[in-house]
């Protein structure tokens, strides 16, 4: 199969062209880019190998314009494209290939809530009700027949997992409070003097808390999508470290813990129920997950603990491979009917 990947010079661009490299199903690989357009690849990416040439052969290993991409009819088209200009960018596309989104551009179904999020309306509000939401592991069924599919923001990714089987079961109450760290590479690949290393090393701080940062209107849309009634409180925070998300949310239980309550056996059968056949989801149940055992793959590991009336999730993630460019081949994988795991890792780096 064909796979165009648009914004190919940037972080989730660059890690989706290697991705594709490396999956036996596709076979040719048409990377775009309106800023470096001509650039050969290896240029913009030394550290990819010369076996990707062959993928690359019809644009002689370079960089094409939109319009290159479009003559070649792409099969699917990965769209690592900014927020209000994805949807724009990709018109030539919506009715002849699937379209994997990584922006924000059809995430959020209501217009009113997105330009809340976003200062302005959706950009293609009419089809908004095309898109589904592409959390893998909670949306496979009506990822398999979509063709087009709006893969969640990091932040969301590493939030909802362990939140939605628990609030679907009624086990958690209102009033969610969800703190979340995130490695530098979170913020795209663009020169920002707050994210040189003289300003981030030995430095962490919250920013943009509540609902100013956009992904909280994204987790809460989510949410009110199983229970009219969610909301939430989110506290993002930027760590010294290249990538990575690390989310600790504490939320109260229907029915605290103790005689007849809520316990941790609880807890473990939903999550076994709802992801025990899940490939990439790992359940470490009373331990908490580190960034560095997910590093490299599309992994999220969960663990959890009950505290009285309240639950402690925790939940990690890579930002650039499940809470991007991964869940991206892997919502591709389920699409077209590959088996799920093709092209991605599920073992850590040492």
């Amino acid at each position: 199969m064909k796979a165009a990947v648009l914004g190919t010079s940037g972080y989730t661009g660059l890690l989706l062209v290697r991705l594709l490299a490396d999956h036996p199903e596709v076979r040719e690989i048409l990377p775009v880019s309106s800023s470096r357009a001509g650039e050969p690849m290896q240029e913009v990416d030394p550290g990819l190998g010369d076996v990707i040439q062959e993928k690359l052969s019809v644009s002689e290993g370079r960089l094409l314009t939109l319009a290159e991409a479009g003559r070649r009819k792409p099969d699917v088209v990965f769209a690592a494209l900014p927020h209000l200009e994805s949807a724009r960018l990709c018109a030539p596309f919506f009715e002849s290939a699937v379209v994997i989104d990584l922006s924000a551009d059809f995430r959020l179904r209501d217009g009113g809530v997105f330009k809340k999020a976003y200062g302005e309306p959706p950009p293609r509000e009419d089809l908004l009700p095309r898109a589904v939401y592409g959390l893998s592991e909670w949306n496979r069924e009506k990822i398999k027949r979509a063709d087009l599919i709006a893969n969640p923001g990091c932040y969301p990714t590493a939030s909802l997992l362990p939140l939605l089987p628990l609030l679907k079961e009624g086990l958690i109450s209102d009033g969610v409070v969800i703190n979340a760290v995130s490695g530098i590479s979170g913020a795209g690949r663009k020169t920002t003097v707050a994210n040189l290393f003289c300003e981030r090393s030995e430095n962490i701080s919250a920013y943009s808390p509540g609902k100013s940062h956009r992904h909280a209107w994204e987790i809460e849309a989510e949410l009110k999508a199983v229970s009219a009634d969610s909301s939430i409180i989110f506290n993002p925070h930027l760590a010294p470290l290249k990538r990575g998300i690390a989310v600790t949310t504490v939320a109260g239980l229907s029915s605290p813990s103790g005689s007849g309550g809520i316990g941790v056996k609880d807890i473990a059968a939903v999550y076994r129920d709802y992801y025990g056949q899940c490939p990439f989801i790992v359940l470490r149940e009373n331990a908490i997950p580190q960034t560095r055992d997910v590093r490299g793959t599309n992994r999220c590991d969960l663990g959890w603990q009950v505290e009285g009336d309240k639950i402690l999730l925790f939940s990690v993630i890579d930002n650039l491979v499940k809470g991007a460019s991964g869940q991206a081949v892997q919502n591709m994988n389920l699409r077209f009917g590959f088996e799920e795991t093709l092209g991605l890792r599920v073992h850590g780096e040492v």
